[in-house]
């Protein structure tokens, strides 16, 4: 039994449309997914520049934040991450040497900073210099910091205070977490009265107030380099230029970042 005409106009008219609206949904529907590993100092600046990237593009970068060495070891053992961000080149020459990063997308991507912090209500100001009597300054209490054996921050903190001449007296009291927002939540609570962390991590608290700055002589320089996995998919290739480009720089900027590649 066939339709009546009226009917048949319709059917089609309402095919018409459909196909036509297809037609106009945005290439957002079709948009990437990537994953990206970064150091856990970049989770506020990162954050926002993902989702400014979603916006732009309407691609999606799922970020997985943890301590540099954690999420190094993951992509040795087989991860999928599309991106990897370190907090130091250490980690990021050690994927380059297994062969788990493509080196010519290889960037030093930003900068920072090391400061001393205090919660904020009892925070006075501290003079950072040869043989400060930090460990006075503690006196039972502990100094958070990151692991100072393999997190970046923690490494250039137990930098700074051996060069300092402070770190034999002030290493008994070390309060270590897994990496430097940890650290920083420490102090943040009261639970230490002062912490190691990267100034960026402190503008990102405001129950700390920075009471000291470091010299910048007095560790190595803190880098954050920036690469493609071997395994990397997708459009991560476009986050990462994204992540070099003017938008991204002043976020960072925003956040106490020193920006390397513009």
């Amino acid at each position: 039994m066939s339709l009546p005409a009226i009917t048949r106009r319709a059917v089609l008219a309402a095919c018409a449309a459909l196909v036509s609206g297809l037609s106009a949904v945005p290439a957002f529907a079709d948009a990437g997914r990537i994953t990206v590993f970064a150091a856990a100092s970049l989770k506020t600046a990162l954050d926002e520049i993902a989702a400014d990237w979603k916006a732009d593009t309407g691609n999606t970068a799922v970020v997985s934040y943890a301590g540099t060495p954690q999420l190094a070891r993951q992509i040795q053992q087989g991860a999928p991450a599309d991106l990897f961000i370190s907090a130091d080149e250490a980690w990021m020459d050690a994927l380059g040497k297994a062969g788990l990063i493509r080196p010519a997308t290889r960037v030093d991507l930003l900068g920072n900073a090391l400061v001393l912090v205090a919660p904020k209500d009892r925070a006075a100001p501290v003079t950072i210099g040869k043989g400060f009597d930090l460990a006075g300054m503690l006196g039972d209490n502990r100094l958070a910091m990151a692991l100072v054996d393999s997190v970046p921050a923690g490494k250039y903190g137990k930098a700074a205070l051996s060069a300092l001449g402070v770190w034999s007296a002030v290493a008994p009291k070390v309060a270590q977490a897994e990496n430097v927002r940890a650290a920083l939540a420490l102090v943040a609570t009261g639970e230490a009265p002062y912490g190691i962390v990267y100034a960026t991590d402190a503008a990102a608290e405001p129950k700390v107030a920075v009471v000291g700055r470091f010299p910048e002589d007095s560790h190595p320089p803190i880098v954050y380099p920036a690469a493609l996995t071997t395994a990397a998919q997708g459009p991560a290739g476009d986050f990462l230029a994204y992540l070099s480009g003017a938008r991204a720089a002043s976020v960072f900027e925003s956040q106490g970042f020193t920006v390397l590649k513009k």
